[in-house]
């Protein structure tokens, strides 16, 4: 063998070697936020079973990091303000984060398509001149009509249809239907469309779920113990500020006298400690009835009613149908003061 032949061959194994010693299924993460300082990023979410957390370090905002991925993850990214992006990648991806401290609403996330898909997406929005709440729901429903396929659609579903404050729920379905069957089987839809079969089972009209739940004294209480009145049931935990606050209107609403005769409520504790919950209904002086089974948020009665925060409230007509959920407290007295002067 020639001398040069020789040499050729050498740099190709060790070429060859170099690659082998370079996985391909490393993704590698840069990021230059301009203005953002020394800090940290917190990347979530970015394996298999969406567990890991890593720590990205920032130096004059830049970032970077290595990782093992063997698959397509969709992960988080939270930034110190607590922003947060979706990030995409698979094995052997380069991802690239760009963008300025004061716009952290529209950084650039490239080196997946589904990365792209969304930069672009935000870039479409950018270019609306003080879009009214209409305009963006619109847009984001239209890039879902054209990604069917696309893991991107179920963020844009989450973040612009239901994490909205009253989400429609039967446009949030008409967009679901539409969609493949790959995303239909992902866990987040499959959830979604329960908890969608569970709030057209408690909509306006319907008869509520019945449910038997022990008081402090260990007494079955069920909403059918209420004859004759309206029944406000007002779910709450010690544990949450929120509570603490809508407590007082509570207790106004309750003390009514011109009230009483039509209205009781019912207070439905997600908490796990008889003491601590005890002691709360006695702290803040809750004088109607309390009931509690203490399993929290895997309660039955959080699932027939479909409770996702706290507080929630439902009005109950005395046959039991439903009359509204979450209704301000004058929009309460307006239906009893109705009903009082029949």
């Amino acid at each position: 063998m020639k001398k040069s032949n020789l040499i050729a061959l050498c740099v190709w194994l060790i070429l060859l070697a170099a690659c082998k010693s370079q996985p391909t299924h490393i993704v590698t993460i840069e990021g230059n936020i301009t203005g953002l300082g020394n800090d940290t990023v917190y990347l979530y979410g970015s394996d298999e079973m969406y567990s890991r957390l890593d720590t990205l370090v920032l130096r004059e905002g830049r970032f970077e990091a290595r990782l093992e991925v063997d698959t397509l993850v969709a992960s988080w990214l939270q930034f110190p303000d607590g922003t947060e992006y979706p990030l995409y990648m698979d094995k052997g991806n380069r991802i690239k984060i760009e963008g300025h401290a004061e716009e952290m609403d529209s950084l650039d996330i490239t080196g997946h398509p589904l990365n792209d898909e969304l930069t672009a997406f935000r870039h479409e929005l950018a270019r609306l001149e003080a879009p009214t709440p209409r305009q963006i729901t619109k847009a984001a429903e239209e890039y879902i009509e054209n990604h069917l396929a696309s893991l991107t659609s179920i963020y844009v579903l989450d973040k612009y249809f239901v994490q909205q404050a009253s989400p429609d729920f039967r446009r949030i379905g008409r967009l679901i239907e539409n969609m493949t069957g790959e995303l239909k089987d992902q866990a987040y839809i499959q959830e979604l469309n329960a908890y969608i079969e569970t709030q057209e089972n408690v909509a306006d009209g319907k008869l509520a779920p019945h449910f038997q739940l022990p008081n402090s004294e260990g007494e079955k209480v069920s909403r059918t113990d209420f004859k004759d009145k309206y029944l406000l049931l007002y779910f709450w935990a010690s544990w949450d500020e929120n509570c603490r606050k809508s407590h007082a209107d509570m207790r106004t609403l309750y003390k009514k006298k011109a009230y009483r005769k039509n209205l009781a409520i019912l207070g439905i504790s997600l908490d796990v400690d008889k003491k601590q919950w005890k002691e709360a209904v006695k702290r803040d002086t809750l004088e109607w009835e309390q009931v509690c089974d203490f399993q929290s948020w895997n309660s039955s009665v959080v699932s027939q009613f479909g409770v996702r925060e706290l507080p929630t409230t439902w009005l109950l007509t005395p046959t039991g149908r439903i009359e509204g959920k979450n209704l301000s407290v004058a929009e309460i007295e307006e239906k009893l003061k109705k009903i009082t002067k029949k």
